[in-house]
């Protein structure tokens, strides 16, 4: 199930209210607001703002670029 928080409604105003109206420049695949949004599903607040920060902080000139998706979640099984 996908948690709707705060901080998920605040980049879905980014992408509805203000996105459309600044250039598309994305250097990246998915896009670094959808790619905080599903950081911060996937591994909450802390780890996943962690994850969504660093992405962005990533995008410039002399940056990756290309297919980037969120890093799965890691099992720890203890046997």
């Amino acid at each position: 199930m996908k948690v709707i928080t705060p901080f998920v409604l605040l980049v879905r105003f980014y992408q509805t209210a203000i996105s459309p109206f600044t250039p598309a420049s994305c250097r990246f695949e998915p896009t670094c607001s959808s790619y905080m949004i599903q950081a911060l599903q996937m591994h909450g607040l802390f780890y996943g703002g962690y994850l969504g920060i660093k992405r962005i902080l990533s995008c410039h000139p002399w940056g990756r670029t290309g297919y980037d998706p969120v890093p799965e979640k890691k099992c720890s099984h203890k046997h």
